[in-house]
């Protein structure tokens, strides 16, 4: 049988998969006689070449850069790249890569959902790769569960950095195609806005949600829809992940520059592989049912020439009907409402008093609205947990993140001690937000009236101090159960950050500090 030889060496066995970035085959390299990956990078539209010859010059040209820049990193989980085939400017250059033969992640996880701990450990190598890339410049773009690639002793391997010399080429984003995957992309992405490294850590923020959950959360039936539900939707807290859960909603957040560093990350996800429950900084505090603030979706940065067209590119009559993929109309969503029904029906207590103030005399002087106490003090806090109580049922939590004027728990359900569902308290009111989900196997909750609240403005004191940020500009705790100090304890960690620095203090029931971390 005629096979096809590629550079007079490399023999084309088998095709192994492709994408919008081209063929992927197994080859024969007939010089060294072993196998390797042979890939093709050409664009989406194969037609393009035949109507811009610039086009293919500037994509030639970038593939060849990226493939340069990638085969000097010999890091253990980026694949390596052995040689270039370049032809000539008529044709696209081939990739000679190391043949990974555990198959890919998406394959791993068509038998079943990973384990929290696995995950985390896949995810440090995950982030080790894409640190390794973003130190010679290079941002990945388009991790996502077919990109990374298992070894036979489960090592993983990130792959097809094509599509970050493609996505580059601003008279590709012109040609009605969308280049990447819309359920793995960051919402700054998807803007029109390159992103930065940052941008690769949303995706694999998702990516680990997927691979322990076993669904993604903001998939759609339509790409338009997809793209829509990552711009604008809330993500779930994950069921199933147990200590990385925590991890993965840090990377999940709309604010690139919320997310967290990568040597936190490391950090987070070393704690998580070993089952610690040690949770980063969770999603910012506007509630569940509130718009993303536009401020906050979109960086302080100019957008690359051409970035209307990524976001033009991916349909206009599509933008139109969902409303919010054009960043040039992105500033709409910064009032607009979410569509998910309200929790609870409206007080009607709450409806009288409003009515009998507008109906009230015009020379009577209005209430003056007093300012709601911080829950970061020991009355705010002790009248939230009291609050929170009528509402679950009890006094035991799962988690609970508290912000000044926001609070979110997770609390098993009355009766039962195997589901558990989501409260928020706001403006002196404890709701039940939706139901949660299962209760992981081994999980423990916390009793909120065992915590000495009076010692939480002097812990968060502390924390400045003794974290070097004397005038944070966040501030918030976290009560979660931990396995860190001598079995399961109850355990509050106090949080501070400023521009540049973050951290926290672990504390018991009674404010004895545990663990400082910076």
């Amino acid at each position: 049988m005629h096979r096809r030889v590629i550079d007079d060496r490399f023999e084309l066995v088998e095709r192994l998969g492709g994408g919008g970035m081209g063929l992927v085959w197994r080859a024969w390299d007939t010089a060294l006689h072993r196998e390797v990956a042979l890939k093709e990078v050409r664009p989406p539209d194969p037609a393009m070449g035949a109507q811009d010859s610039g086009v293919d010059r500037e994509l030639r040209a970038r593939v060849l850069r990226e493939a340069r820049a990638l085969a000097r990193l010999n890091h253990p989980h980026v694949v390596t790249i052995h040689h270039i085939v370049d032809e000539g400017e008529d044709v696209y250059p081939w990739l000679v890569m190391e043949l990974v033969t555990g198959g890919s992640l998406q394959d791993r996880l068509a038998r079943g959902p990973m384990a929290p701990g696995e995950a985390a450990r896949l995810g440090r190598e995950v982030l080790s790769a894409l640190r390794a890339a973003h130190a010679v410049g290079i941002q990945h773009r388009d991790v996502k569960p077919a990109n990374v690639l298992l070894r036979p002793d489960g090592q993983s391997v990130l792959t097809d950095f094509g599509i970050a010399a493609v996505r580059e080429s601003t008279s590709l984003t012109a040609t009605g195609s969308f280049i990447g995957s819309p359920e793995y992309m960051a919402p700054e992405r998807i803007n029109g806005y390159e992103g930065d490294p940052a941008s690769d850590l949303w995706s694999l923020g998702m990516l680990l949600y997927v691979a322990v959950e076993g669904r993604h959360p903001l998939r759609r039936a339509t790409t338009m829809a997809t793209l829509a539900a990552v711009l604008n939707q809330d993500v779930p807290m994950p069921e199933r992940a147990g200590p990385l859960g925590p991890v993965v909603m840090s990377l999940l957040r709309r604010d690139p520059r919320a997310r967290p560093d990568p040597d936190t990350l490391d950090r987070m996800l070393a704690s998580a592989a070993a089952g610690d429950f040690l949770p980063g900084p969770p999603p910012p505090p506007w509630g569940p049912a509130q718009p993303i603030p536009h401020a906050l979706t979109m960086p302080s940065r100019r957008p690359r020439r051409g970035a209307g067209r990524v976001a033009a590119a991916v349909s206009v009559a599509g933008i139109v009907a969902v409303g919010v993929l054009a960043w040039q109309a992105l500033p709409l969503l910064g009032g607009q409402e979410t569509d998910r029904p309200t929790s609870q029906p409206e007080d009607s207590s709450s409806t009288s008093r409003t009515k009998a103030v507008s109906e009230a005399p015009s020379e009577t002087t209005e209430p003056v609205e007093s300012k709601p106490v911080s829950l970061l003090t020991a009355a705010g806090a002790r009248t939230m947990v009291k609050d929170l109580k009528q509402v679950m049922g009890g006094s035991k939590v799962i988690s609970l993140t508290v912000y000044p004027e926001y609070a979110a728990a997770s609390a098993p359900v009355k009766g039962k001690k195997d589901i558990y569902d989501e409260f928020t308290y706001r403006d002196g009111r404890a709701v039940r937000d939706r139901p949660g989900g299962t209760i992981s196997a081994g999980t423990h909750t916390v009793d909120l009236e065992k915590f000495d609240w009076d010692v939480l403005p002097g812990l968060f004191r502390k924390a400045e101090k003794q974290l070097g940020i004397p005038n944070p500009k966040s501030r918030y705790f976290i009560v979660n159960p931990t396995f860190e100090f001598g079995g399961t304890r109850e355990v509050l960690m106090v949080y501070v950050s400023d521009d540049y620095r973050n951290g926290y203090l672990a504390a018991d029931v009674n404010g004895r500090v545990l663990r400082t971390v910076k």
